[in-house]
């Protein structure tokens, strides 16, 4: 007892030894770019469980012994390790991690990681956008996610026809469905408009997700099947800073249709006659005009964006950007021109448990569209004619003419060029206002609340001068003046639960909520000021409301395995009452075989997961909103009934079908995610499966069992299948070197399981005759598959007019011995990119190629024979390839399969250099110059303009090549 009491007395003794031996350590923990204060860092002495968090200033407080080592650790942040040696204020400065920042990636209501991902999922950050002459947003993912494609015209502010994994459809809609900040965008443009993404300013861009198979997409059930990409803008933050960036753009036409020049076609005219008729040589000019040269022109466009942010009042991060884009586009009076302003409000509240962000964008969109049709136009032109002609009446421009109108064939294309003005504007406001609150009695439970508004309103008007040349006696210098106006409007209320909470070895995240959003279009059409008889046609079409209940489980165990699982219950206004809602249900798991004891020491393997996702997403974006609704039209004015003394203008019954329901796509997806060498390599592989049941699709009714010859219905099953790869490298990364390289692969095949009742529906309008189809569906075939004629050819290799192959053996050439030849889509597409830094110097570029694409000529089927060189008593130009064919006649040869080309190649998107002059004075942080080149070259072998096409070529407007120089100023 005594000996006990000793050593407690003894104990007492040396107590305030180990208690005033502490002493008590205070600081303030900053972001080092920003000096912006940074709540929720842990701080922990290494080797013990003493530890506390920053406050929302950044504060913290703990004790500490000479010689312990503080650990101050944050997501997004490289950890910092500092020995305490007796200071009593000890700041610290936390840089930001780019590989941790990587890892974090925005999912459908919420984030993950990618080391907790089940779902196949990508996100791309600002450093590896797309570098270039970017204009509208989804060109800063082009080439770099496996799966995706990006397709965009040389049309200035044009917009994209963007694919993930080929769409899911045939006749419904095959573009993703896009989110920015939470807020889903409507997919429908409106007019005087580029497209949904146009007015959107690239340099508000944060980061991308693109969310591919449906254990990801589910989340979203009804527009899901087609993928998702969510966009995130940048936010505010609380200490000052200010960039601007301006870019100038120098543009030219590089390729154009090889058609005969004035003195080649005089000869041709001279030595060809037309059905065994001598062309009369009189028809011809004097005059030397390249008339593709003539219309195209060479382009200046320019950008410039201002960003400030920091703290208002000294409480509130805040963001504000003002950009301007002018474009000029390649077809003279192209012109697009828009301006953005945004705003990012971004407080917090109630030490940190209430975050509020706000996002307002405005964008003013001004567009003048020159007429695409006269690029055809002027390739058909007649070379041997005049730009001008003093005598013309029509202005002073040259015209073939019968007296004051103009003889059959083509108009002056440069005349229809600069004697119309089609005009667009397009004004838009959109943003989100977001609340998360984290419950203060259980902070393991946040409520989001998130409501959402997009609005664009457009007006337009297309009026031709008085001079213009007209084949119409009646209104012959009288001009045309029509104008048009649509309003269309989106809003969103979305609210959620979430709960995340690990319980020793185990991770629970749970999310459960409820969606609203309501789609509205009206407008004006096609007013014709110049008639007094024309009135003002309104319309409006019927609203779209979507409603979901979605939830979500994760359930880790000992961070090697995951479960999710994701169920959405939808409902659209699109379908009656018995069909209107639908469920979509998906489940992934993941294996991190990497976190097993048995690959802990693998000096090869940093990380390895292995991934298995199942799930149903849906479809139900089509045109017509009430479909299954009885519904009825005016008929035309001449329809009329009277009764008595009162004339009734007559109603037509519109088409109806009340049982049209839900497209659907399973999805089946099994993936690898890699990190090799201490993650100096990574990327993944996925193997995946969709098929689309019940397709949404207008085909034909027998005669009399609807009001129309064809409709709406669900009908049949597509089928994908591919392959995906990504490889990331870091092959140097020291202090002066950093070179990374990135590359993507996709296989896919497509193919058509079944139709109704079997049978092909033909589709593929072409150029060249009348009711021409190119294309078909047909079961065991790909969609848009091409349906032709197989060409005989002589014992020299040309090609023998009108001579087929007798396929069938009927000895009857008719339709029944076309056949199909490959289709539009790529079997395999790749993307290349790579970013070189030596010191202050930054190299880029980015290479994309597809193998496997096909493209039906429509350009030279439907113009390059020699009939064509005499239009109706006027002279018309065409294609120099008819050299090598030899064809008379369009009707002969416009089916046959000479025209579909393989168009598969390789492009070089951009390629830029840059320098950076940083720490030039206290107010200017950093500025940095830099030059590129955007579209540098194409190769491959398709001889017409752009291998880059959807299926069909006809009058492609060019891209052009440009020449970029830049500045990008940091305060």
């Amino acid at each position: 007892m005594k000996t006990k009491t000793k050593q407690l007395l003894f104990f007492m003794m040396l107590l305030p030894v180990f208690i005033f031996g502490q002493n008590v350590v205070k600081g303030t923990v900053t972001e080092q770019s920003t000096s912006i204060p940074l709540p929720g860092v842990n701080v922990i002495i290494k080797g013990t469980t003493t530890g506390t968090t920053t406050d929302f200033d950044g504060n913290y407080q703990i004790a500490a012994n000479n010689g312990d080592i503080i650990v101050f650790s944050y997501v997004g942040y490289a950890t910092q390790e500092l020995t305490y040696s007796g200071q009593s204020n000890l700041n610290v400065q936390l840089a930001e991690d780019a590989a941790q920042l990587d890892e974090v990636i925005v999912i459908g209501y919420g984030t993950t990681t990618r080391k907790d991902a089940t779902g196949s999922v990508e996100a791309i950050t600002a450093e590896g956008f797309t570098k270039g002459n970017i204009v509208t947003p989804e060109n800063l993912i082009n080439g770099r996610i496996a799966g995706v494609s990006v397709n965009t015209s040389g049309a200035p502010g044009s917009g994209s026809e963007i694919r993930i994994r080929g769409g899911a459809s045939i006749n419904a809609s095959n573009d993703p469905l896009i989110i920015i900040d939470g807020l889903p965008i409507d997919n429908k443009g409106v007019t005087g408009s580029r497209g949904v993404l146009s007015s959107i300013n690239p340099n508000d861009i944060d980061s991308f997700s693109v969310l591919k198979d449906a254990s990801a997409t589910a989340i979203y059930g009804s527009r899901a099947s087609n993928g998702v990409i969510i966009i995130v803008t940048k936010k505010g933050k609380s200490k000052f800073s200010a960039t601007y960036d301006t870019q100038y753009a120098f543009g030219e036409i590089t390729n154009t249709v090889d058609v005969f020049s004035a003195d080649a076609y005089r000869q041709l005219v001279a030595s060809q006659p037309i059905n065994g008729t001598t062309i009369n040589e009189n028809l011809l000019g004097n005059a030397n005009t390249n008339w593709q040269n003539e219309i195209f022109r060479s382009t200046v466009s320019t950008q410039h964006n201002i960003s400030m942010q920091g703290s208002l009042f000294k409480v509130l991060p805040a963001r504000f950007t003002f950009g301007v884009v002018d474009q000029e586009g390649a077809l003279k009076t192209s012109k697009f021109e828009r301006r953005n302003l945004s705003l990012a409000l971004n407080p917090t509240f109630f030490e940190d448990h209430l975050k509020v962000n706000l996002n307002v964008n405005f964008s003013f969109e001004d567009n003048r569209f020159g007429d695409a049709g006269q690029i055809g136009a002027a390739m058909r032109y007649d070379p041997t004619q005049p730009v001008f002609d003093s005598t013309s009446p029509f202005g002073g421009y040259y015209q073939h003419r019968n007296g004051n109108v103009v003889a059959n064939g083509t108009t002056n294309p440069v005349a229809s060029l600069l004697q119309r003005t089609n005009l667009g504007d397009a004004n838009r406001l959109f943003g989100n206002l977001n609340f998360d609150y984290k419950f203060h009695f259980l902070p393991e439970l946040k409520a989001v609340l998130n409501i959402g508004y997009d609005r664009t309103s457009s007006k337009g008007f297309n009026s031709t001068d008085p001079l213009q040349a007209t084949t119409d006696p009646d209104i012959l210098f009288k001009g045309t003046f029509n104008k048009n106006s649509q309003e269309r409007t989106n809003e969103l209320l979305d609210g959620y639960l979430n709960y995340n909470k690990n319980l020793d070895n185990i991770g629970l995240d749970f999310t459960a909520g409820y969606s609203y959003q309501r789609f509205t279009n009206e407008g004006v059409n096609g007013r014709n000021i110049t008639d007094p008889l024309s009135v003002d046609d309104f319309y409006a079409d019927p609203d779209v409301v979507l409603i979901g209940f979605f939830g979500r489980a994760n359930v880790s165990l000992n961070d090697k395995y995951a479960l999710t699982l994701t169920y959405r219950r939808d409902g659209t206004s699109r379908f009656s009452k018995d069909n209107q809602w639908g469920n979509f249900p998906a489940a992934a798991f993941a294996w991190s075989i990497s976190e097993e004891d048995f690959m802990k020491d693998s000096n090869t393997f940093s990380s390895l997961k292995l991934r298995v996702g199942y799930g149903i997403t849906g479809q139900q974006d089509i045109d017509q909103g009430g479909i299954f609704l009885n519904r009825y039209r005016g008929g035309i004015a001449n329809s009329q009934f009277q009764f008595g003394n009162q004339v009734i203008q007559s109603l037509i019954t519109s088409e109806i079908n009340p049982d049209l329901k839900w497209e659907e796509t399973t999805t089946l997806e099994l993936g690898i995610d890699y990190g090799l060498f201490n993650n100096k390599v990574s990327g993944s592989l996925n193997l995946f499966q969709k098929n689309s049941t019940d397709l949404l699709f207008v085909a034909a009714v027998p005669d009399g069992a609807n009001f129309s010859n064809s409709i709406i219905q669900n009908i049949g099953e597509l089928q994908i299948q591919g392959a995906e790869l990504s490889v990331n490298t870091d092959v140097i990364k020291n202090e002066d070197w950093k070179i990374d390289f990135n590359f993507n692969a996709t296989l896919l095949d497509r193919e058509v399981k079944e139709l109704a009742l079997g049978q092909d529906v033909r589709t593929g309008g072409i150029s060249g005759g009348t009711g021409n189809n190119i294309q078909i569906h047909r079961e065991g075939e790909a969609p848009n598959s091409f349906y032709v004629f197989k060409q005989l050819y002589d014992t020299d290799g040309r090609p023998i007019e009108g001579a087929y192959a007798d396929l069938n053996g009927d000895n009857v050439i008719n339709d029944n011995d076309r056949y199909v030849k490959e289709n539009p889509g790529a079997n395999a597409i790749f993307g290349f990119q790579s970013n070189v830094f030596y010191k202050n110097f930054d190299f880029a570029f980015n290479l994309r190629a597809n193998l496997g694409n096909y493209v039906y000529n429509n350009v030279q089927s439907s113009r390059a024979q020699y009939e064509l060189l005499l239009d109706n008593a006027v002279l018309g130009n065409i294609p120099t390839s008819v050299l090598d064919t030899g064809f008379q006649r369009t009707a002969d040869v416009i089916i046959s399969d000479i025209y579909v080309e393989n168009a598969s190649f390789l492009r070089m998107d951009n390629i830029t250099l840059g320098y950076t002059f940083s720490d030039i004075s206290k107010v200017l942080k950093s500025v940095r110059l830099w030059g590129g080149v955007q579209n540098v070259f194409v190769l491959t072998n398709y001889s017409g303009i752009d291998p880059e096409l959807s299926g069909i070529d006809n009058e492609v407007y060019p891209r052009p090549r440009t020449v970029l120089v830049g500045a990008n100023i940091k305060f």
